[in-house]
């Protein structure tokens, strides 16, 4: 018996030391930590179970049945975050530069599996070079299986990716298709194609970073959702993160004991809309303090920043936030701007979280590029993500609320639940001074003006909507915690079914 359990210690200490020493100094001087330190810093300290440490490649072809390490380049298991369930797997760059085999994408497999059969959720830790491709044909199956799971998974258990190394070719739809990425500055890339193929092919002249490093992600392409400093951030990041999540769409909201008192009132939101119409805002000011103790996870903050998305919590539990952002663009909704909403209230309403919008917008951005680009489809996403929501809704509005853009953002005629405007409210076709230009064509500069004066009194306002019933109540700005509190208390326990369908068709 001694002798097995000796054994059973040096096998286990072999797949530990991964590639060996030599690799894992390398993976350290390139200030990256190895797949076993990322897990034991993301996990609660002895909580992290592994499964199948022994598992070896079956590939015998280019003098790969000489080359055989335990565990095959990814570590996989389960534990707990904050004493709340979830499965992991993490790529191991010492072993084969984390490259994916067979057998590695079976092992991914299996804790995706097992994460959809109990309700948890899957966090990968991506640090691969790609297919191994020793295997051929076999590793690109082994992807197909992946993204086979992600796919079932996908509004059923929450997905997150963590890009902590190279992420290259077939690699990427993996990530692509979960709902949230983090990446590393300097550290971390994503790209179909790299840059020498980029070069062969059209001539473009690009390193890795400009291609898909974590900067271009998260301001151009939106692909990923963050962008930290180094391995360490993105993990404890992502244990604060994962405390606003549900463990699957079958579990309720997390709840933490919350001291904010829920009628606080915050008399300096009384004076946050300047007097001036275009006087931009800072509207995080607002979402700060609503919010339980000012704490909001902003996602995309340098993507599309006309509107703002991420999770703050009410009397302690998780309610997902969209605003316009009067500080970009006007708070104009554009293309990126909608596809970045839209996404993000579709992973709300799949997980049963509460929808708060706060809304000062413009209309939609003008422009050729815009309507050559399609802004008709991809604001019709954020149109859709919102009528489609069973969810509680509720919105405020605070100053601007014009044209089409007042529909998309949450309006009542969205099956909102609760719409409140702030007395600075505006609800509108489109601003004064255009509207009379068209309705009073022609006409004098001073009849002109008078006649905006006469519309703003009208319409610059949100009465003449709250005598329609499409504004439930005109609040105080200071009351707005309280009021939305109260609101989400009260919507609890709210019943609402779309009918009976496959699946829907939302405009891509």
């Amino acid at each position: 018996m001694a002798t097995t359990i000796e054994e059973l210690e040096a096998r286990r200490q072999a797949a530990r030391m991964g590639g060996g020493q030599k690799r894992i100094d390398a993976q350290h001087a390139k200030g990256r930590l190895t797949a076993r330190e990322r897990v034991s810093v993301l996990m609660d300290p002895d909580s992290f179970e592994e499964y199948d440490m022994f598992v070896e490649h079956n590939c015998a072809d280019f003098g790969m049945d000489e080359q055989r390490i335990p565990g095959d380049g990814v570590v996989t298991g389960s534990g707990t975050i904050n004493g709340r369930l979830v499965y992991i797997f993490a790529q191991d760059f010492t072993v084969f530069g984390g490259s994916l085999s067979e057998r590695h994408a079976q092992k991914i497999c299996k804790v995706m599996d097992m994460a959809l059969k109990v309700g948890a959720p899957v966090i990968g830790l991506n640090d691969s070079g790609g297919a191994r491709i020793q295997e051929g044909v076999a590793s690109l199956g082994g992807y197909a299986e992946v993204f086979q799971r992600n796919v079932l998974a996908s509004g059923v258990v929450p997905q997150i990716s963590l890009i902590m190394g190279p992420c290259a070719g077939g690699a990427v739809y993996s990530p692509a298709m979960t709902d949230f990425i983090f990446m590393v500055k300097d550290s971390s890339y994503m790209f179909v194609t790299g840059p020498e193929v980029v070069k062969t092919v059209t001539n473009e002249v690009v390193t890795q970073e400009e291609l898909g490093g974590a900067v271009t992600h998260t301001t151009k392409s939106g692909v990923a959702d963050v962008a930290f400093e180094n391995d360490i951030d993105a993990l404890m990041a992502t244990r604060q993160f994962f405390d606003f999540l549900p463990l699957s769409n079958r579990h309720d909201l997390p709840e933490r004991p919350c001291h904010d008192p829920w009628d606080r009132h915050e008399d300096s939101l009384d004076t946050l809309v300047p007097p001036s119409a275009a006087t931009p805002y800072d509207m995080h000011e607002l979402i700060r303090k609503v919010a339980d103790d000012g704490d909001f996870f902003e996602l995309q903050p340098a993507h599309a920043a006309n509107i703002i998305i991420g999770f703050a919590r009410i009397e302690g539990r998780t309610v997902g936030v969209v605003a316009n952002q009067p500080m970009v663009l006007a708070g104009c909704l554009d293309i990126a701007s909608s596809k970045k909403g839209a996404r993000f209230v579709r992973f709300c309403d799949a997980f049963d979280i509460p929808i708060v919008t706060f809304v000062d917008v413009p209309g939609f951005l003008p422009g050729v590029a815009q309507e050559h680009g399609g802004i008709i489809k991809n604001g019709a996403k954020l149109l859709f993500a919102y009528a489609e929501a069973t969810v509680p809704k509720i919105t405020v509005i605070t100053r601007k609320a014009y044209g089409g853009a007042y529909d998309v953002m949450a309006s009542k005629h969205l099956r909102g639940d609760l719409n409140y405007a702030w007395p600075t409210a505006e609800i509108a076709v489109m601003g004064a001074k255009g509207a009379v230009e068209i309705i009073f064509r022609g006409k004098t500069a001073k009849e002109i003006a008078e006649h905006t004066a006469e519309y703003e009194e009208r319409f610059a306002n949100p009465f003449v909507a709250a005598s329609k019933g499409f504004i439930d109540d005109v609040i105080m700005p200071h009351s707005t915690r309280r009021r939305v509190a109260q609101g989400l208390r009260r919507l609890r326990d709210k019943e609402l079914e779309n009918p009976w369908k496959k699946h829907d068709n939302i405009p891509l």
